[in-house]
């Protein structure tokens, strides 16, 4: 995957989640920088606690979708590729949600990263070359109850990787998305331990691991995934 020339880097979007530091390792191995984003100094601590036998082989970078002015260490870089895990957390009946949070919840979520992808593409197209992953959810297509506008801004942002794909994949630049279903980690790990007969819904009957989703995240980031774009 490492390119003749020099050293590739790779953005990671929602760098604390369990998803983004069991990929780190893989990029690593693969001779790939990865420039792990966090949201406060938890965060930070937490990358640097799970990533300790690759100290100088990582990057950790400040960045919260909910503020602009954080996106200032990210604007001037080109990065290779680009891995977004990042997404805000609010579930609610769509006839009872608090509307003022749900404007700021779709500000964050969704106008936020069309910013932030604009100033990574931007960066990208000076090189003429850049791989783009957004990890959604299967929540995107089938929501549940209360996922209303979780499930709208997976779709949402999908779109805009979708067209970056459409609009830059013949300057270099070319996008992917996964649909994850439920995962043993997160969020995905407390709803099965609270609603374990949704489990059924899986023809394995079984949760993914972490490390099967970011071996599929490795694929996409590879030269045999080049033509999965847009899609």
């Amino acid at each position: 995957m490492k390119q003749a020339g020099g050293e590739n880097s790779c953005l990671i979007l929602g760098g604390t989640c369990e998803l983004a530091l069991s990929l780190a390792p893989m990029l690593m191995a693969e001779g790939i920088r990865p420039v792990m984003t966090w949201r406060n100094s938890a965060g930070q601590e937490r990358i640097v606690s799970h990533l300790t036998n690759w100290q100088g082989q990582y990057e950790t970078v400040h960045l919260d979708l909910s503020d602009s002015r954080s996106f200032t260490d990210i604007i001037p870089r080109a990065f290779d590729c680009l891995v977004d895990f990042a997404h805000g957390h609010y579930e609610s009946l769509v006839s009872s949600a608090d509307m003022e949070r749900v404007g700021h919840y779709f500000a964050e979520n969704v106008t936020a990263r069309a910013v932030l992808l604009q100033y990574v593409t931007r960066m990208m197209l000076t090189r003429k070359k850049g791989r783009l992953v957004y990890v959604s959810s299967s929540a995107a297509e089938r929501p549940a109850a209360g996922q209303g506008f979780y499930g709208a801004a997976k779709r949402a942002s999908e779109a805009l990787y979708q067209n970056c794909g459409l609009e830059l994949g013949k300057r270099g630049i070319t996008a992917a998305i996964l649909r994850i279903g439920y995962v043993d980690a997160g969020r995905g790990r407390v709803f099965l331990r609270e609603k374990p007969e949704a489990i059924k819904q899986i023809p394995v009957e079984r949760p993914l691991t972490v490390q099967e989703v970011a071996e599929a995240i490795l694929f996409l980031l590879s030269p045999g995934a080049y033509g999965i774009n847009a899609s």
